[in-house]
């Protein structure tokens, strides 16, 4: 066993639960710590539901292409926890031993008290940010926002909170309204909230909460809003109309994460320019967001034009995005539509699965290896046969893509394959395919 692995294991017993949102334990460490949090580059807060990732790899790309220098904080990992923390010093993940350092100043500092790994984690990850030079720092939410450890940065230079759908509800609440007003918990008075395009109940509560605290509240369809014109993204705002290239990630969704993106750098303050923001759209690199499998060894194994697809989006939300960018490739160049999906058993897989109706052929449920709370295949694929479709569970990732590839032999045509419902399984099939993000 490693260093890195075996001090994050460490950490990971230092409190009975995964998840437990509060913000005391995370105040007494900070501060036995030397307080980093008050000694950090600007910060852009992220919190949402879904494409707060999609949301931050954008900002970062058009600021890098500005030439500042970004640190980014993002969860979860794909396939190593380095993938956590990018440190703008030289824009690369963080290495293993500067995060080892950090990490174990952490474990010393916390004297063996009770903390939650992401808490204790993303006190090393404040540490790492004071002490490298950057000029930004693109902070995302854990979960929720209120209570979440990253929500100890008194005076962001803007806020943002991207659409928020169901999802987390044991930790949230049960209703859209409740885990929009958690979410809102990171707006804070005078600084910008860049507000997404969101259903009218989570809207509500999130202007209100802008209005309660004094944030001035920019939103979406009513301060700025974005569309494709002519294979270009239109944005637009007080300032005007915007033509920028389309961002580098598929998916319809991906130009309101752009627009919100764009928003939030005009808000804080650092905008790089229409030329940069022009060059950094086009180089934008999220990876297991609706990415395309061309090379490795799944992609050797699909017949000759076959589509392999991966989508780590896990809530009804993400569902409807990654159903309506696969209806658009089947109405583009129809074909077979083939799902393998593993879930975490605290997500909504009824929800997920509804919008795949009439449009994917057949489900294989599969087991997620690395998460301790996966979903049982047998179980899953009950829950996608309650969203009306044929469903059958596999014991591994090998046995489900041979099924799929036998019915492809029988239907005589290659077949267009979405492996999705997990980031854990994204990271496991990067990992097969020997491309882990970088």
């Amino acid at each position: 066993m490693d260093q890195i692995t075996a001090i994050l294991d460490r950490l990971l017993a230092l409190h009975p639960k995964e998840i437990d949102l509060s913000l005391g334990r995370m105040e007494r460490l900070l501060k036995a710590l030397g307080s980093p949090e008050k000694h950090l580059p600007p910060v852009i807060h992220i919190a949402g539901t879904n494409g707060k990732g999609s949301v931050t790899a954008a900002m970062r790309a058009m600021l890098e292409a500005g030439g500042k220098r970004c640190h980014v904080y993002t969860s979860p990992h794909l396939v190593s926890f380095n993938e956590r923390i990018r440190l703008g010093t030289d824009g690369q993940l963080v290495s293993d031993p500067v995060l080892y350092d950090a990490l174990h100043r952490c474990e010393e500092a916390n004297d063996g008290a009770e903390i939650t790994f992401f808490e204790i984690t993303t006190a090393a990850a404040f540490l790492l940010f004071r002490e490298h030079p950057a000029d930004v720092l693109l902070l995302e939410v854990g979960l929720g926002g209120r209570l979440d450890a990253t929500n100890l940065i008194d005076d962001p230079v803007a806020t943002i909170i991207t659409p928020v759908s169901m999802d987390h509800e044991k930790f949230l609440g049960d209703s859209l309204a409740a885990i929009a007003a958690e979410k809102a918990g990171i707006l804070k008075r005078g600084c910008p909230a860049v507000i997404a395009q969101q259903r009218e109940e989570a809207g509500e509560v999130i202007r209100k909460a802008a209005q309660r605290v004094g944030a001035p509240a920019l939103v979406y369809g009513e301060d700025y809003t974005a569309c494709e014109d002519q294979g270009r993204l239109a944005f637009q705002d007080v300032a005007g109309v915007t033509d920028l290239p389309l961002p580098n990630l598929r998916g319809g969704h991906q130009i309101l994460n752009a627009a919100v993106a764009i928003a939030a750098l005009k808000a804080a303050g650092l905008w790089p320019g229409d030329e940069a923001a022009a060059a950094g759209l086009k180089a934008i690199n999220w990876p297991g967001r609706l990415q395309a499998l061309v090379q490795g060894p799944l992609f050797d194994l699909a017949p000759e034009g076959s589509e392999i697809w991966l989508d780590g989006g896990h809530n009804p939300g993400a569902g409807v995005s990654v159903a309506a960018f696969m209806g658009e490739r089947e109405e583009q160049s129809p074909r077979p539509l083939y799902l393998i999906a593993g879930m975490l058993t605290t997500k909504d897989p009824v929800g997920f699965f509804r919008p795949f109706k009439g449009l994917a052929r057949h489900v294989a449920t599969v087991p997620i290896t690395s998460a301790n709370n996966a979903r049982d295949p047998f179980d899953l694929a009950d829950l996608a046969r309650a969203a009306d479709l044929e469903a059958t569970p596999f014991p591994n990732l090998q046995a489900a893509f041979k099924d799929v590839m036998d019915c492809a032999a029988k239907d005589g045509e290659p077949p267009r394959i979405l492996i999705c419902g997990s980031l854990y399984l994204v990271g496991e099939i990067l990992a097969i395919n020997g491309m882990a993000p970088n």
